[in-house]
């Protein structure tokens, strides 16, 4: 019975402190410097713990008395059908829809819109039952959200609640199809003597549900905190208990949210997703390279368009430079959403290969939109933007540039390079400058973008300044 999932046979217990480490939730008797587990310093914590080994009945539920080793080849194979949550952007970073008996863990900043776009997504979920624990709002708060975002679902629960004895067995009595925890850091089992937060309590919390989740086929949803270097609250364990972890980010000066898949057993990892923050809650942004890029009646120098992929879609931003001479005797080195020992290895190519006096020059770069950037085909554009700064020359807007930029000069070819291609071409743009050594078995004929094939840096300046 699932009524005694956090059921516990009496027995008396004692307490005592240990220590836990913050990153991995490795434990020892006494306080270390550095973690033997992990590896990193000044990370252990003190905690009251219970002491003793209590029975739990939920370890045998929805597992047979006669269980055994088997044979891969005698297992059933059944290939369960996602659940759609009639969000295209959620569906994507998900691989398709969410899986029956899956744990997913949700993260982001405070006041970013996770709690927002999760209500979104239960309340769209008719007829569907969904229950939506709360540990931070009551009842009459996450009412209020819910009719600012303006949809009614009479199948949609809200259970305010951090008790894990009290979650299951409603959970029980309810039966619902999906559930949403809000959020992890403020559940609290009875097992576990330490305050809700704790590392023990975090653990052991996401340890009950991920069983509940995994005997009842049922997915859980878990919207996690962050700290404040932009990781998950709690111990790093928590991140490999789950299926899924989803980092939701933004700039809060932007109206743009991003939801990436960091780890996805069942769908492929470094997806995106893309959002717009509005009065009535978080709307899906289909296209976003028309979003992203700025519409402007006058061309400007140090503006560049790069030909991304963030995990299976391209997408086209706009990179902006600014190259102006020192004021103080060491120039000024500034990346915006761009890896900062990136700028300076390109700053240092185009002095060293290509001849550009950029010693004695402050470099600010920026990626419009608040996006932070990875994908090595910025190179390209990033040089472009910063060499239209410097000399003061206006780049064509209808060029796009989709490269990596190597140490000796060379333009190396990225990956899904048609992809790219097609992108630009589909949103009107008239040339593209990419790698000669990534268009093997290219049929260009079928784009109506003009290809520039270049091999290395000064090759392509030349081509670029004509």
């Amino acid at each position: 019975m699932i009524a005694t999932f956090v059921g516990y046979v009496c027995m008396i217990m004692k307490t005592k402190t240990l220590f836990f480490c913050r990153n991995c939730g490795n434990e020892s008797p006494k306080w270390i410097g550095k973690c033997p587990a992990c590896g990193e310093w000044n990370t252990y914590v003190e905690e009251t713990v219970a002491t003793g080994k209590p029975l739990r009945h939920s370890q045998n539920v929805g597992k047979s008395p006669a269980a055994r080793p088997l044979p891969v080849k005698e297992i059933e194979s059944e290939n369960e059908a996602r659940i759609d949550l009639h969000n295209s952007e959620l569906n994507r970073v998900l691989g398709g829809g969410l899986v029956p008996g899956s744990l997913i863990l949700a993260g982001g900043e405070p006041g970013i819109g996770k709690s927002t776009l999760l209500l979104q997504v239960a309340l769209r979920l008719s007829p569907l039952k969904v229950l939506y624990v709360s540990g931070e709002e009551s009842n009459r708060q996450i009412r209020m959200r819910a009719d600012r975002i303006g949809i009614a679902n009479e199948n949609c629960f809200i259970f305010t609640e951090t008790d894990t004895r009290e979650i299951a067995r409603h959970f029980e009595q309810l039966k619902p199809d999906i559930v949403v925890i809000d959020s992890i850091q403020t559940l609290a089992t009875p097992q576990v003597e330490a305050s809700a937060g704790s590392i023990s309590q975090i653990r052991e919390s996401a340890a009950e549900m991920n069983r509940l989740a995994k005997s009842t086929n049922v997915p859980f949803i878990l919207i996690g905190h962050i700290t404040k270097d932009g990781s998950i609250a709690g111990p790093k364990i928590l991140e490999h208990m789950v299926d899924a972890v989803l980092q939701f980010e933004g700039d809060r000066h932007y109206g743009f949210r991003i939801l990436r898949a960091i780890k996805n057993r069942f769908g492929p990892a470094s997806e995106l997703g893309i959002f717009e923050m509005r009065d009535n809650g978080l709307r899906e942004v289909e296209n976003p390279s028309e979003i992203l890029l700025s519409q402007r009646e006058t061309q400007v120098s140090g503006v560049a368009i790069a030909a991304i992929v963030e995990g299976l879609r391209p997408i086209l931003i706009e990179t902006q430079a600014l190259v102006s001479t020192a004021a103080y005797g060491t120039p000024q080195r500034s990346g915006t959403g761009f890896d900062l020992r990136r700028l300076n290895m390109l700053l240092a190519v185009l002095e060293k290969r290509a001849g550009f006096r950029l010693a004695t020059k402050d470099v600010f770069l920026n990626i419009a939109g608040g996006l932070r950037v990875d994908d090595p085909a910025s190179d390209l554009a990033v040089i472009a933007a910063i060499l239209s700064s410097a000399n003061d020359q206006a780049l064509d807007t209808q060029t796009v540039f989709a490269a990596e930029v190597g140490l000796s000069g060379e333009i190396r070819a990225v990956n899904r390079i048609e992809a790219r291609i097609s992108e630009a071409d589909k949103l009107g743009f008239e040339r593209i400058f990419v790698s000669k050594y990534g268009l093997k078995g290219l049929d260009l004929t079928k784009y109506r973008i003009r290809v520039e094939p270049v091999t290395n840096v000064g090759e392509f300046w030349a081509k670029l300044s004509r």
